[in-house]
């Protein structure tokens, strides 16, 4: 029994921490984009991403480091494992979809000491100060709480009609994904989900992507011409600041052989 209600608790964070994720990504991708963007890979509210990451948390959160003397340096070791097993789970996810569906859910390729886009010390540290603010300020709060919704039938009918849309959903969101894969393996190439979600232009936030298969065709067909012409620009822009700095160190050479020139 004791076993059923850590698994109904486990249930419960996960559809908690998906959804609270998926709230705090629409946020932040509006002020991003300018605009409404459901974000993840799922075409409801929920990112799992966080709901495994709340659950890596509550378990991790009673853990037995008591063989480290020093409080401060045992609240930071245990942060900074919270925050190793989150990038973790960050990095096998990305890993998986880029992989295997040829789709980018996210990208830190511009950050410093990013691994293949997916995972960055950045990010590492902002899940370390989360895994801080949970431990103080959530964990001691929500244990109560879970007892008395675990042991309410109703609590668990919840819960079952919550997993059966989210399977639904999956189901759906994976018939999406393997268009986009097959366009992309066509075109070799990797899908960055977000900048193609942020792409179309009737975006409708919930209901993204058309069932139609032509329909879909042609947001892929335009996001990839746009995608390629961005590339091109950008790799003009660059080609045109390494003719200037050549032009510019090579103005400095000269300029510096005709003063010796003129001495002489």
């Amino acid at each position: 029994m004791d076993f059923l209600f850590l698994l109904l608790k486990l249930a419960f964070l996960f559809c908690t921490g998906s959804l609270l994720g998926w709230c705090l990504e629409v946020v932040y991708r509006r002020w991003a984009h300018k605009k409404w963007i459901n974000p993840g890979f799922l075409t409801g509210p929920c990112l799992p991403l966080y709901g495994f990451s709340l659950v890596a948390l509550y378990l991790l959160a009673q853990i037995d480091l008591s063989f480290i003397t020093n409080p401060k340096i045992e609240k930071l070791v245990l942060f900074i494992v919270m925050s190793i097993c989150i990038t973790f789970v960050e990095y096998i996810a990305g890993l998986i979809f880029i992989k295997g569906m040829k789709i980018k859910l996210w990208d830190y390729s511009k950050m410093w000491g990013n691994i293949q886009g997916i995972i960055c010390p950045l990010f590492s540290f902002f899940w370390m100060l989360l895994s801080a603010f949970y431990y103080f300020f959530i964990h001691p709060r929500i244990l109560d709480g879970l007892d008395w919704f675990v042991r309410h039938i109703a609590f668990s009918f919840v819960i079952g009609f919550y997993y059966g849309v989210l399977a639904v959903d999956i189901v759906y969101s994976f018939k999406v994904a393997d268009r986009i894969r097959k366009f992309a393996k066509e075109k070799e190439v990797v899908i960055r989900l977000e900048n193609f979600k942020a792409s179309i232009e009737k975006n409708n936030f919930i209901l993204q992507f058309h069932n139609e298969i032509d329909s879909m065709r042609n947001d892929l067909d335009s996001y990839y011409e746009k995608a390629k012409a961005k590339i091109a620009q950008e790799k003009l822009e660059f080609e045109q600041r390494e003719a200037a700095k050549r032009a510019k160190i090579e103005k400095k050479i000269a300029d510096k052989r005709a003063k010796k020139e003129n001495k002489k």
